[in-house]
């Protein structure tokens, strides 16, 4: 028997394995690979017989296909070590797998959930002996009963700001009681932010010698088998002793093998004294012991994500540890039909252990498999490893398309495996594509760089789409994936969905005629702030990053391009200036002027006197002009405080050179104002010292208020732009002073406009947006962020890790065995939703479709009906009419091609539908394209309205 185990201290991993019958030994040929994905990680393979002192030297160590025996010695070790190592067993046994985790007799979690700190604005506070503490309404609480909080800024009630925790109870949406008597305090008047307290937990693990005979309550994963982990439980450790008895695993196929395991199985539950079980499943034993020796890589993947994260929980106490077996089954992936006993005999190849479970016939649809997969980015990299292992379209008939239209980044290689840094600015598809090639030579795929949607419907036409036989979305974000949802309905092809938000992970499996589609459920769409609230309001540090980019966009990006559209076409961009004739006319107008004349920038001192006075403008005169405008008692139509939560009353800055922040933001818009005028950077700005002096010679002119200053203070306004009976009037006279600028010009001036690129360290982009946010959020009294999380918020990065990315895939790749089998039926489906960091995994069937009946007829969405030879407008109604409905109208695209109410429309009838498409709906129809599509309105005899599939008419 070969025995592995990697083991993983904080920095340090080390790969072990007994060298028996292989060519070459596989952790000394792990290193290399290993190595290439961090520099920053030191990997050693150890490959002399482990002893239990060589595991002293690491935070936590890993096991795999090791023995009970072996194991409870091991475990034992680490639990006596001081301080103790954190120990993981884990096996996968075909399409079973578990997992065991010991961390030490009192191990702390520091963070349960790994979830920022909930916090709520307060509007008022009681004072009586359980203090009700009530919060606006601008978010839900997300507080629990039990959890600790501390109190700031409160005005009146001063008492509760000492900053010690306080346990709250009977939370709310908008409020929670105290366990704290009030009475004595001050009387809340106003104002104050309450803060959830992380709390870290103690977990007591039990050893795996006593977890073994009482391990406790279960982690369930699917609620439709809920009796499923006490007998797998019984079920590794019979198969433990099976290979102890007989020296091997059981063999594929072999009755006599189940059968031995089943009497093992048995056995064990007859001496078991507390909690035996009544039914041990014979059916499912049996299926256990032919896959028993198989690594089915969808399972690999899958226990190599739940394991991984364990590892960095063990080093880091982040996030709750599993606690402490996991087993999980996906029986269902079986083939649907019986499979005969030799279709499990090995085939000396490299996909045996697979055909060990499934059989030859099934492996044989993989490798003629014909696959899209969206994406090649964090999950199109596992996807692709995962199918690549499998055999997926390695078959002569087989073949996957892979795109992306996406490059590599640095930021990437942290989870998309298959990129390394020599592949940084490359193309995701092509790289990915060749990397997964080199794993299994056989693998037929194509990289493309095309972005999926409609621009590209003549690449993936409507011959692309029937060739398939399953679609794999590897996507991140919510418009491609319903895009590519919708092509899937259309053409009723399977679309295997996933999705990852850090720890947390999705699956859905969109099958035709059996499951609803993707587009079907959507989640609620994130709140927005108001307008007025980002922009003069702000009270917490995404207003004022979202303000942030917002304006850098604006300064940066969207003002050096309105330059350039004018200087390029000065009439035509006058001219559409002048017709809209609107406030945003008129702004687009101000801005080009200013950059022209005003604020033209010739020198990099020019830079820093305009990036001076922005600071100027953005952090003290528009709050001095605010407070003017809304004073600290001003009052509301309504007589209430007009500064009243969540309003925060702001504080203007005094600019000091002294102060970085104040500095670092001159000089960083100043370096950016340069570059999009093309002035070259001078040497003396690494010098912090000149840099201040040439701030402090600047004049900055004093403040005047402006009386008559509109500032929105409606929520539901879009715009912060008003408009004037003078706008007119006012463009008119800005294009005049334009064209005088204009004049003045050298020949072929253009500016530059800058990209936002959160990536690159050394570009000012993030300095500059860290500043504006912060310096705003000094302004409100909002805690400042560093520049990383500025980076995290403001460049809209979603959390991705390579674990929850590994288990995700895994999970879809066991559905797809599913799909190319065929003949499953919905309940043998899943649809799953996982958080690493609690742990929770919820499995269950995926929610079939609408059905929509009428009279001895029904249909779903994914129905979609044909008509051939190219029918009349007369040939159409009347199919319908064959069918019960009375067509009323008929429309293509946005076009109306036939409405019963139009007398004219029934001159139409003789003619062809698909030539009323290109007459009446002017259709430019491609040549690839043998179909179009109509939307048709449809009633009963009595006048009910029916919602009927969409109707292609096929005319080629």
């Amino acid at each position: 028997m070969m025995r592995g185990m990697w083991s993983c201290g904080i920095y340090p991993v080390t790969l072990y394995f007994q060298r028996m019958m292989l060519v070459k030994n596989r952790a000394t040929s792990s290193v290399s690979k290993l190595q290439e994905l961090n520099n920053a990680v030191i990997v050693q393979s150890l490959t002399t017989h482990l002893t239990k002192e060589q595991l002293s030297n690491f935070q936590a160590v890993v096991f795999t296909d090791i023995s009970l025996e072996k194991a409870c010695e091991f475990n034992d070790y680490c639990r006596s070590h001081q301080p103790p190592i954190a120990f993981i067993k884990t096996e996968v046994r075909g399409l079973f797998g578990s997992v065991f985790c010991d961390f030490g007799p009192e191990f702390t979690v520091v963070d349960v959930d790994g979830e920022e700190p909930h916090s709520g604005i307060i509007a008022s506070v009681s004072n009586d002996n359980l203090s009700l503490v009530s919060c606006v309404d601008d978010e839900r609480l997300e507080f629990q009963d039990g959890d600790l909080v501390v109190f700031s800024e409160i005005h009146g009630m001063k008492e509760l700001n000492d900053g010690k925790p306080r346990k709250i109870k009977n939370a709310r949406a908008y409020s929670f009681t105290l366990e704290e008597d009030t009475t004595n305090y001050g009387m809340y008047e106003k104002g104050g932010i309450v803060t959830q307290v992380k709390q870290s937990k103690v977990l007591n693990f039990k050893s795996l010698r006593e977890a073994l005979s009482d391990p406790g309550d279960f982690l369930l994963s699917d609620f439709s088998k809920f009796d499923r982990p006490p007998l797998l439980h019984l079920a590794f450790q019979g198969l433990d002793r099976f290979i102890s008895e007989l020296g091997r695993l059981p063999v594929a196929g072999s009755e006599e093998d189940a059968q031995k395991l089943i009497s093992v199985v048995t056995e064990i539950n007859d001496n078991t004294s507390d909690g035996k079980l009544e039914d041990i499943n014979p059916k499912l034993l049996r299926n256990f012991a032919f896959g028993a020796r198989a690594v089915l890589n969808p399972m690999a993947a899958m226990f190599g994500g739940i394991v991984g994260q364990e590892v960095v929980k063990a080093c880091s106490g982040k996030f709750h540890p599993l606690f402490q077996f996991f087993y999980f089954d996906s029986v269902e992936s079986l083939p649907s039909e019986p499979v005969d006993p030799d279709d499990f005999r090995p085939v000396n190849g490299r996909y045996d252990a697979q055909i060990s479970v499934f059989g030859r016939k099934l492996q044989k649809k993989l490798e003629d498999s014909k696959v899209f997969v969206v994406g090649s980015g964090a999950l199109g990299c596992e996807f692709l490893k995962n199918l690549a292992l499998m055999g997926v379209s390695c078959g002569s008939q087989g073949k996957l398309t892979v795109t992306d239209d996406d490059v590599i980044e640095k930021s990437n290689l942290s989870r998309q495996f298959l990129f390394r840094d020599w592949n940084i600015g490359q193309a995701k598809s092509t790289v990915a594509a060749s990397a997964a090639a080199s794993i299994n030579p056989s693998f037929n795929i194509e990289a493309l760089q095309n972005r999926v949607g409609t621009e590209t419907e003549n690449v993936f036409n409507d011959t692309f789409w029937e060739n398939l036989n399953v679609v794999i979305n590897a996507l991140d974000n919510v418009n491609a994936r319903l895009y590519v949802d919708q092509r899937c309905l259309y053409f009723q092809k399977p679309l295997l969905e996933s999705g990852t938000l850090g720890a947390k992970c999705n699956t859905q499996m969109v099958i035709p005629h059996l499951t609803e589609n993707y587009g079907a459920s959507r989640d609620p769409p994130e709140k927005q702030a108001p307008m007025c609230t980002v922009h003069s309001f702000p009270h917490n540090i995404d207003h004022c990053l979202t303000w942030a980019r917002s304006e850098f966009e604006g300064l940066l990006e969207k003002t050096p391009a309105e330059v350039n559209a004018y200087l390029s076409n000065p009439g035509e961009y006058t001219s559409s200036m002048r017709n809209a004739g609107d406030a945003q006319a008129r702004d687009n107008l101000e801005r080009v002027l200013e950059c022209l004349d005003t604020d033209k920038c010739e020198t990099f001192e020019d830079c820093i006197s305009w990036a001076r006075l922005k600071f100027e403008d953005y952090f003290a005169n528009r709050l001095k002009q605010l407070i003017y405008t809304f004073p600290e008692d001003a009052a509301t139509s309504t007589g209430a405080p007009f500064w009243s939560a969540p309003k925060r009353f702001p504080h203007p800055l005094q600019f000091s050179s002294s102060d970085l922040g104040h500095l670092n933001f001159v000089l960083a818009t100043s370096i950016l104002r340069a570059e999009t005028f093309g002035i070259p950077i001078p040497d003396w700005v690494k010098n912090t010292r000149k840099v201040a002096e040439a701030v402090d010679r600047l004049i900055v002119p004093d403040f005047e208020p402006k009386k008559g200053v509109k500032i929105v203070t409606d929520e539901k306004a879009t715009s912060l732009a008003t408009a004037s009976i003078d706008d007119a009037a006012v463009i008119n006279d800005l294009i005049v002073e334009l064209e005088r600028c204009r004049a003045n010009l050298p020949s072929g001036f253009r500016m530059k406009p800058i990209q936002f690129e959160k990536d690159d360290d050394t570009n000012y982009h993030m300095d500059v947006i860290a500043g504006l946010a912060n310096m705003r959020a000094r302004n409100y009294s909002i805690p400042e962020v560093d520049k990383l999380k500025a980076k995290f918020i403001a460049g809209r990065i979603i959390p991705a890790i390579a674990t929850s990315t590994a288990m995700a895939t895994g999970l879809v790749c066991l559905e797809l065995y599913k799909v190319l089998d065929g003949g499953h039926k919905v309940e043998d489906y899943r649809n799953t939703f996982a958080n690493l960091a609690l742990p929770l995994f919820s499995i269950a069937e995926p929610v079939p479709p609408k059905i929509i009946k009428h009279q001895d007829m029904n249909w779903t969405v994914w129905d979609r009906w044909i008509v051939g030879d190219n029918p009349t407008l007369r040939e159409l109604l009347e199919w319908l009419k064959a069918k019960g409905l009375n067509a009323y109208s008929i429309s293509c695209g946005s076009c109306l091609l036939y409405n019963s109410m139009f007398p004219k429309h029934k001159e139409r009838m003789d003619k062809k539908v698909a030539d009323l498409g290109r007459d009446v709906a002017k259709l430019d129809i491609p040549s690839y394209r043998r179909h179009l599509d109509v939307v048709v309105a449809c009633e009963d005899d009595d006048d009910n309205d029916i919602d009927i599939p969409q109707i292609s008419i096929y005319f080629r």
